[in-house]
């Protein structure tokens, strides 16, 4: 057990309703007190929830640690996230080229792999050094956030790249299939191909693709690679992963980079 959150004796405090007569023991024999295992406490922006690689880290270095999530806000905030050498090579290289630039990762608010608004802040970066084909390749949440929260984070994406003037949804898909770790490849394969093959369930927008999901009883999580629009990833293209946690990164990124990479 990692730990439990305190809270007041209720119909939804599993904790409180349980027969837990170990930790009994230890409380009434041991000192003990609470930690504020939330916001700027871990080191996160004020109101966002922890979760467990927040609450090791900051546990195991004995202090606030701020989080990827909040040094990504304040990089924003300052501007410096503009001037990163490795984000402007990749962009500039790619607009030189005459080739696209992609954003793939989980468009999502719950703040654990990553945040759509530094999907935002990418997208207005590719725009403002020149870039005209900017994609967007969605995966789905639905763990972090409700099961099916997709629908109004894509929108809210969709009406976000309207403000900027540039960027277009590619392909939209679970993160069941994008951000497998546990060396479910066949999975992955399919995150993969709808990518760079352009492989998937045809749809007219990404939208569509996630309400017909969810007409078919699938939530965010587990919807099917969708195709929204043809613009596979080539060689020569910019890609940028913008999750900024590395473990549900790692397989799919793999497969993209690695020479030796056989499923």
């Amino acid at each position: 057990m990692d730990g439990f959150a305190f809270g007041e004796p209720g119909s939804g405090n599993a904790v409180a309703a349980a027969e837990t007569p170990n930790l009994d023991a230890v409380f009434s024999a041991c000192p003990h007190t609470s930690l504020e295992a939330s916001g700027l406490a871990v080191g996160l922006p004020e109101g966002q929830m922890g979760n467990s690689e927040v609450g090791h880290l900051n546990i195991g270095a004995g202090r606030v640690v701020y989080q990827e999530l909040t040094r990504i806000d304040l990089a924003i905030e300052d501007g410096s996230l503009f001037e990163n050498p490795v984000l402007d090579e990749a962009i500039d290289a790619a607009v030189s080229a005459g080739r696209a630039v992609h954003f793939l990762g989980l468009v999502s608010d719950g703040g654990v792999h990553s945040h759509q608004n530094h999907l935002y802040a990418l997208v207005r970066m590719a725009a403002a050094r020149g870039a005209r084909d900017v994609w967007v390749h969605a995966m789905l949440d639905g763990r972090d956030t409700p099961p099916k929260s997709g629908l109004g984070c894509v929108s809210a994406l969709e009406a976000q790249l309207a403000e900027i003037g540039a960027g277009r949804v590619a392909t939209v898909m679970g993160r069941y299939y994008a951000m497998d770790r546990d060396n479910r490849w066949d999975r992955v394969e399919r995150a993969w191909k709808a990518m760079v093959l352009g492989e998937g369930v045809p749809a007219d927008s990404a939208t569509a693709a996630i309400s017909a999901a969810y007409d078919a009883g699938v939530t965010d999580e587990f919807v099917e690679p969708a195709i929204v629009a043809n613009a596979r990833i080539v060689d020569g293209d910019a890609v940028v992963f913008f999750n900024f946690r590395p473990d549900r990164a790692r397989e799919i990124t793999r497969a993209f980079v690695d020479p030796a990479f056989e499923g």
